[in-house]
């Protein structure tokens, strides 16, 4: 049976609201959410149902996902929660449901199924670099150059994307 892996975005569009299905998510993405809900009884009723059930990822996949990330360049576009759940994601080997790009472009270059909640989703996985406007020079990551000091701006790479999934 597949399973969800549901990130902030999911929450907001009310899909665990609506579904019978079996979901997951990480402790920090659900204290992003909890305000949703003027009434926190419709969560906690979720989770007594058992159709959401709260994960912490295992520090393994947070370091796969950090080192990706920061490979593809999306590592400043994330959270903590956004890492946390594309971690436990990894680790479970469920279906991704956001509607948040960065994610969703990580997500992809696991090979991990995403699916968009609002959006037609990522139709290409992209890799970025960061660029200097001022002395013109590329990095790789970064948030100021560190030649010039001044702050990059995030650019469509040229260097080639991996695809390959990681396995533990």
């Amino acid at each position: 049976m597949a399973f969800r892996i549901l990130d902030a975005t999911s929450f907001y569009a009310g899909i665990p609201f609506s579904s019978q299905d079996q979901s997951f998510t990480t402790p920090l993405v659900f204290e992003e959410i909890k305000h949703i809900k003027s009434n926190q009884d419709v969560l906690r009723t979720l989770v007594e149902l058992k159709r959401l059930k709260i994960l912490e990822p295992e520090e393994y996949f947070i370091d796969i996902v950090m080192k990706k990330s920061k490979q593809t360049g999306d590592l400043r576009e994330l959270s903590e929660g956004d890492i946390s759940v594309l971690a436990l994601c990894l680790q479970l080997q469920g279906d991704l449901v956001t509607d948040d790009y960065a994610v969703s472009n990580v997500a992809k270059h696991f090979n991990l199924k995403v699916i968009p909640v609002m959006t037609s989703g990522v139709t290409k996985v992209l890799q970025s670099d960061y660029s200097c406007p001022a002395c013109k020079k590329i990095f790789y990551e970064g948030s100021d150059c560190p030649i010039c000091g001044t702050k990059l701006k995030k650019q469509l790479s040229k260097r080639k994307s991996s695809f390959r999934p990681v396995h533990k």
